[in-house]
Order: structure tokens, then C-alpha cells, then sequence
């Protein structure tokens, strides 16, 4: 799957001003439910934070990936922000996020959600696509980055 198939211009924020974790999750939940995908902004935070009780989605070097699946999800979505300045995300490295990519996939979609995970860790752990997502400037900068 491409991440042209599951993100879209609108569901991404560039230059956020951002105190907390709760506050970002808040935000990327409701451009996934912005996307008509048959889930509330409320079911997208419960699910998130859910995932993150178990674990931090902080993988390091300023980047968070949370996911997670729901039952009346319709289809894959994806949400991004880019933060003007880090936040606590309790990532692996202690390090501050300010890179966060949410992803929400049907609850029976287990083997596309590893492999849509997969290809993100992949590509946010290349060095010169993160100073380009960092530099960015516009959520369509930030989608030519993502998708390429």
C-alpha cells in the first residue's frame, strides 16, 4: 500500500503550536474523522491512547507513529502533523516529537497495519527525508515528502 492511499492533503498540519501528547493525538483524531471513515474523533482517541498505554509510539530521533485498529473503521487513514516545537512523547530515546504520523486501520486489517507500519518506520528513519519533513514549510510539501 502506498501512503498516497491512506493520507491526503487535508488530514495533514504543518507549523502546530503544541504543549502535549494529549493535545497532538486530539489533533491528528479529528482529521481522521474528518475523513469520513465511519469513526468518531472520540473512538480515534480512545483507540490511540489505548495503543500508547502499552507502549510508547515514540520510535526516536523526534518521530511518533501511533496506531491502532477499530472495529467501524471503513478503510486505512492516516493523519500527520509537524509541531513548531518537541513535546513529552516518552519515546524510546527520551527525545522530543515533533513528527507525528497516526494511522488507524479497520480491526481485521492486521497484516496491512504491520506492513503500513513497516514502510513508515522505514521511511522516517532515512535522515534526508526527516531535515526535508523538519524544513517543510505547507502541508503540500509535507505530502510531496510523504508520498514520493
Amino acid at each position: 500500500m502506498k501512503i498516497s492511499e491512506i493520507l491526503s492533503l487535508s488530514s495533514i498540519l504543518s507549523s502546530v503550536e503544541c504543549n502535549s501528547k494529549k493535545v497532538a493525538i486530539e489533533l491528528l483524531a479529528e482529521k481522521i474523522a474528518d475523513c469520513d471513515n465511519g469513526v468518531s474523533k472520540i473512538d480515534v482517541i480512545n483507540c490511540l491512547v489505548a495503543r500508547e498505554r502499552l507502549g510508547s509510539t515514540g520510535i526516536g530521533n523526534g518521530i511518533a507513529i501511533p496506531h491502532g485498529r477499530l472495529k467501524y473503521c471503513k478503510k486505512t487513514i492516516a493523519a500527520f502533523i509537524h509541531l513548531n516545537n518537541g513535546i513529552n512523547y516518552e519515546a524510546i530515546d527520551n527525545m522530543p516529537v515533533d513528527l507525528i504520523f497516526a494511522l488507524i486501520v479497520p480491526e481485521e486489517s492486521t497484516d496491512e497495519h504491520l506492513q503500513i507500519l513497516a514502510v513508515l518506520a522505514k521511511m522516517l528513519s532515512n535522515k534526508k527525508n526527516i531535515e526535508a519533513l523538519r524544513q517543510s514549510k505547507n502541508p503540500k510539501e509535507i505530502f510531496a515528502i510523504l508520498t514520493n
